[in-house]
C-alpha cells in the first residue's frame, strides 16, 4: 500500500481549499466563533481542523472513505487483517473489545493487574470475570503479566470462559508472554484479547518487545496518544484470524462510541502511521539508544534502583520495554509519590507516574538532547536533595497473594445492588461496592464484589497517608468504604 497517503490530512486539506461555508457542528465554525484569547493559547490551526467527517471530511452519497483507507493503512502498517480507529480513547476500546467476545453472564479471563477501565467494562456488561492474578514480584513490590500455565489452568477450571484479557506491557514497562497466552487461548478454541495500551510503538523496531499481532493475539487495544504521536484519547483496534467478528466488534463499538467523532483523532492517529512506516526505524532506533544513555547515567547514582532486565525469569517478567524507565527510590528514604512532586515542583520535570516505591518516566521518538539531558540533571538533583524532603509516613506494603482477594459477587450486582457506606474499620470482610484504585496508575487494589481484608484496608490507608491517591471511592480520603448492604450480600449467589 502507499504509505505515503494520509487520507484524513488530505480530506482536511481539501476542505480547507474548498473555503465551505458550514451551517451545522461545530458551533464555533472553524475558529470563527472561538474568543481571541482562546486562540491565542490553542491557536487558530486547532479549530480550522475541527470538522465533521460527513458533510466534511466526506460526502454523505458520494463517499469517497477517507476513514476506511485511512483505517486500512493502519492495519497493513501494523500487520492486522483489519483496524478501526476510536476517539473515545482506550478506556472505551478495551471495553468494546471485551463485548465482542463475552456477554452478559458469560465467564471472560481477565488479569487481575487490569487498568480501572476494564473493571469498568466488567460492571457496565455484566460479564463475569475470572480472575487470573499476575505475578507478585515480592523485592519490587509490583506485579508482573500472568504465565501460559496460569492462563491454562484457569481455561481448565473454567471451559465455558469466551476469551483472556491480558495487560501488556503493563504501566511499568514489563511485557507477558503474549505468543505463549495465545498458544494456550488458541489451544481450547477462544480468542486473546491484549490491551496494549503502552505499546503503540512496538510494531516499528526489532529491538523492541514483541508486537501483539505478530506473536498471535487475536485482538490488541492501543493508545496512539500515549507512545506514539497522535492527541489524547487516540485509539485503534487491531484484529486479525477468525475467533473475534469484525462486523461484532464494529457493532459494539458503534454502541459505545460517540458520535461526534474528533476529526482531530483521525488525523493524528494518520500522520502517525505515516511517519512510523517511513522513519519509524530510525526514530526509534535513536529513542532506544537515549533510553540507554539514561539509564547509564541513572545507574551510576546512589540511592535509586532503576529495574532492568534482571527481572526477566520464571515467575517475573517475560520481557521490558527498554524505552519504560522505572526507578525504586525507596534508598533515599523518601515515595515514587513525594520524587513526583519535588522534581515537579522543583524542576519541573513532570513523570508519568510514582507509587510508594518507585517513578516512571517514558522515552519516546519525540525527546531530544534536551529533554534527556533535563531528566538526567533532575534525577541527580533529586538524589542529592532527598534528604531535605520530610519523612513519609510508613506505607503497610501487600505480601505476595495479600491483593488477590476472594470474589463473592458480580462485579455488576455489587456495583449496581443496594449498598452502604461504613466506617473503614467496619469494611474487613463486608463485600466492596465500589473501586479502589490508586492513581497513578489506576489498576484497582479493591473491585466490586470481592471481599475485603485487612491487608486491602492498611495498604490503602497507609498509602493515602503517604501521598497516594485513591480519586475513584465515595470517600477520597478512605475513612470509610461503600460495601454491600447486609442482606444484599446474604442473598449473594
Amino acid at each position: 500500500m502507499d504509505h505515503s497517503r494520509v487520507p484524513v490530512i488530505e480530506a482536511l486539506e481539501e476542505f480547507r481549499r474548498r473555503d465551505d461555508v458550514v451551517f451545522g457542528p461545530p458551533g464555533h465554525k472553524q475558529g470563527r466563533g472561538v474568543d481571541p484569547r482562546v486562540l491565542e493559547v490553542l491557536g487558530a490551526g486547532l479549530f480550522t481542523s475541527d470538522v465533521l467527517s460527513l458533510n466534511g471530511l466526506d460526502d454523505r452519497r458520494q463517499s469517497q472513505g477517507v476513514l476506511e483507507q485511512a483505517q486500512e493503512l493502519m492495519a497493513d502498517a501494523v500487520g492486522a487483517e483489519t483496524c478501526f480507529f476510536s476517539t473515545c480513547g482506550s478506556s472505551l476500546s478495551v471495553k468494546t473489545a471485551m463485548l465482542a467476545v463475552a456477554g452478559p453472564g458469560e465467564r471472560l479471563l481477565v488479569s487481575r493487574n487490569a487498568h480501572k477501565s476494564v473493571i469498568a467494562g466488567v460492571i457496565l456488561s455484566g460479564i463475569q470475570p475470572v480472575w487470573v492474578h499476575p505475578k507478585w514480584d515480592p523485592d519490587l513490590h509490583l506485579a508482573h503479566p500472568p504465565e501460559p500455565d496460569d492462563v491454562e489452568r484457569a481455561l481448565r477450571d473454567n471451559p465455558d470462559a469466551k476469551g483472556m484479557l491480558l495487560i501488556s506491557p503493563t504501566d511499568w514497562g514489563t511485557c507477558a508472554d503474549i505468543r505463549g497466552v495465545a498458544e494456550v487461548c488458541h489451544r481450547h478454541g477462544v480468542p486473546l484479547i491484549v490491551d496494549e495500551a503502552w505499546g503503540a510503538h512496538l510494531p516499528f523496531h526489532e529491538g523492541l518487545p514483541e508486537w501483539g499481532m505478530n506473536v498471535g493475539a487475536d485482538l490488541v487495544v492501543t493508545s496512539v496518544h500515549k507512545m506514539g504521536a497522535a492527541v489524547e484519547q487516540s485509539s485503534t483496534f487491531h484484529l486479525q484470524g477468525d475467533l473475534v467478528n469484525p462486523q461484532v466488534l464494529k457493532q459494539r463499538e458503534d454502541l459505545l462510541g460517540t458520535t461526534s467523532s474528533s476529526s482531530l483523532v483521525y488525523a493524528t492517529l494518520d500522520g502517525w502511521r505515516r511517519h512510523m512506516v517511513e522513519q519509524g526505524t530510525e526514530l526509534l532506533g535513536a529513542a532506544i539508544a537515549r533510553a540507554d544513555r539514561v539509564r547509564a547515567a541513572v545507574e551510576e547514582l546512589d540511592g535509586v534502583a532503576l529495574m532492568g532486565r534482571e527481572t526477566l525469569h520464571p515467575g517475573g517478567a517475560f520481557d521490558l520495554d527498554p524505552l519504560a524507565l522505572t526507578i525504586d527510590v525507596r534508598g533515599l528514604g523518601i515515595t515514587g509519590y513525594q520524587a513526583v512532586e519535588w522534581l515537579r515542583g522543583n524542576r519541573h520535570v513532570d513523570l508519568g507516574s510514582g507509587d510508594t516505591c518507585r517513578v516512571n518516566g517514558r522515552i519516546t521518538h519525540a525527546d531530544d538532547d534536551g529533554t534527556e539531558q533535563r531528566l538526567v540533571e533532575s534525577l541527580r538533583a533529586l538524589v542529592e536533595h532527598a534528604g531535605e524532603i520530610e519523612k513519609s509516613p510508613q506505607v503497610a506494603l501487600p505480601s505476595p497473594g495479600g491483593l488477590e482477594l476472594e470474589a463473592v459477587m458480580s462485579p455488576r450486582d455489587a456495583f449496581f445492588g443496594p449498598a452502604e457506606q461504613v466506617p473503614v474499620a467496619e469494611a474487613v470482610g463486608r463485600i466492596a461496592a465500589e473501586m479502589a484504585s490508586p492513581y497513578p496508575p489506576g489498576v484497582p487494589v479493591l473491585a466490586p464484589g470481592e471481599r475485603i481484608t485487612q491487608e486491602a484496608i492498611d495498604y490503602l490507608t497507609t498509602g493515602v497517608q503517604a501521598g497516594m491517591l485513591v480519586p475513584d471511592v465515595a470517600d477520597p480520603e478512605l475513612t470509610s468504604i461503600r460495601v454491600v448492604e447486609r442482606q444484599a450480600e446474604l442473598t449473594a449467589p
